[in-house]
């Protein structure tokens, strides 16, 4: 009776060690457990950075102007000059014009407008200058047509120099000298050039 009670406290003696040491283990997974599941905090410096920086669609593209290349359009008895607007994020000060230049020699490419500006003629040079602008094309633009599609493409070239400001003196300038006559039947140009005296001296 005595060995059954000593087997019974050896095996309680046991029976807490083993107790003792699973909830020791126990204690120490879940602390384990309860430290790898702690969230990694965030980095708050990081999503301040992203915020700070300027989203792509503010950004606006340096000195953007909208300048106007003129064409003919025929109008009852006479033709008239239109506008089309060329879209151009300029950079450089004569940047806008010389575009604009560009596209007016290059010539229409849809609709009905026309151009009297003989295919061929380039753009030597070009200065904006306070209110001034100069204009210097090859001697192609002098060449063609009677006095009516004389004055039609000096027309497109005042009005589209003056785009940026219709106030603007314009000077038309063939291989880098001035232009005084045009055509074989003699159309004076009497310069500077204005929209106003354009439209005075020189009806369409």
């Amino acid at each position: 009776m005595k060995d059954q009670q000593g087997s019974n406290r050896i095996s309680s003696g046991v029976i807490a060690a083993v107790s003792a040491a699973v909830v020791a283990v126990g204690g120490g997974v879940a602390w384990l457990t309860s430290q790898n599941n702690t969230p990694t905090p965030s980095k708050p410096s990081q999503s301040i950075e992203q915020s700070a920086q300027p989203s792509p669609s503010t950004t606006q593209p340096a000195n953007e102007q909208t300048p106007q290349v003129y064409w003919l359009r025929p109008k009852e008895k006479n033709v008239a000059l239109v506008p089309q607007p060329v879209k151009v994020a300029s950079i450089l000060p004569n940047q806008a014009l010389e575009a604009a230049f560009q596209s007016l020699l290059a010539g229409p490419t849809e609709g009905t407008d026309s151009t009297t500006i003989p295919k061929g003629t380039k753009l030597l040079g070009l200065k904006s200058d306070k209110d001034e602008v100069h204009v210097n094309l090859s001697e192609d633009f002098t060449s063609g047509g009677g006095s009516t599609s004389m004055i039609g493409r000096v027309g497109q070239v005042v009005y589209t120099a003056t785009t940026l400001n219709p106030k603007a003196k314009v000077y038309i300038d063939v291989n880098g000298k001035p232009l005084d006559v045009l055509g074989g039947e003699g159309v004076e140009l009497q310069q500077p050039l204005t929209r106003e005296n354009f439209q005075k001296n020189y009806p369409l």
